[in-house]
């Protein structure tokens, strides 16, 4: 069990941002605050004692429906935070907004340690995933999932084709390469279609001028919630090219998600390399 009376000051890496010390008098368990989707179920699989999470923090699912919730990625209530007498906040550069970590960090008390993950590729998640399991005590644990993410995954794949990976329909949005999604299609053998230097680079107000940036489309189900209408849609207004419904979470959650999407993400692989023109 996390105990929250660690004597010493801890320091962490350069890509990690603290807040004070985790310093206590007393015997208890680790109280930990997630803004972070990925991290939360992260959290929970290594039996953490999480009090709190956000309203898109959905998995586990037992934990949705009994865990406060303080907010949104984006719309965090600092207030209810704080009233949750946390001795570890979980947050993300991407996921969350700087101004308001940056206020949680302000008024947090010495002994809380804000940690703030900025996650881009799959070395920074098993940075992070360290790091978080040495935080939490949970060394052990972490390094044994460390190790089954990395076996479920093998080496990175051959590249079998070129897919753009759509994140908002209008304006028509897609990851770029410095990215976590873009470097999860790498290691599955998906070269990424779109490049430039942002990370998500709006191509067009319209999809009849965005989707031609492309042969294929991979349309997950978040942060857009594309469905099967909208691969209708997009196919019969683009009968040359070819789109696909794609588990979200597989591409863009990071932590122990990545233990149960390896199978998904073949298949999608599989599905680039038939429909690439050079196939």
């Amino acid at each position: 069990m996390s105990a929250a009376n660690v004597t010493a000051s801890h320091h962490c890496k350069s890509d990690w941002r603290t807040h004070g010390a985790k310093v206590d008098h007393y015997l208890r368990p680790m109280r930990v605050v997630s803004l972070v989707p990925s991290w939360t179920e992260f959290l929970h699989d290594l039996d953490s004692h999480v009090v709190g999470q956000t309203k898109f923090c959905v998995r586990p699912r037992s934990a949705f429906r009994s865990v406060d919730r303080i907010g949104g990625t984006k719309t965090i209530d600092v207030e209810k935070i704080l009233g949750l007498q946390p001795d570890m906040v979980v947050a993300n550069k991407e996921e969350n907004n700087r101004e308001q970590v940056q206020q949680l960090m302000a008024r947090c008390p010495a002994h809380c340690e804000v940690v703030v993950t900025d996650i881009r590729s799959l070395d920074s998640v098993w940075r992070a995933m360290h790091q978080l399991g040495e935080s939490l005590e949970k060394r052990q644990e972490t390094n044994q999932m460390v190790a089954q993410i990395q076996e479920h995954w093998g080496e990175a794949k051959p590249l079998v084709g070129k897919a753009g990976y759509a994140v908002w329909s209008k304006p028509w949005m897609a990851a770029g390469t410095d990215t976590f999604i873009h470097h999860v299609m790498q290691h599955w053998g998906i070269g990424n279609a779109v490049k430039g230097t942002s990370r998500y680079p709006s191509l067009a107000e319209e999809s009849s001028r965005g989707v031609p940036h492309a042969p294929l489309w991979l349309l997950p189900s978040e942060p857009f919630p594309f469905q099967q209408k909208h691969l209708a849609a997009l196919q019969e207004d683009h009968p040359l090219a070819a789109f696909r419904l794609v588990d979200g979470e597989a591409f863009s959650w990071y932590g122990s998600r990545m233990l149960h999407v390896a199978a998904h993400l073949q298949e999608v692989a599989d599905w680039v390399a038939k429909c690439s023109p050079a196939s």
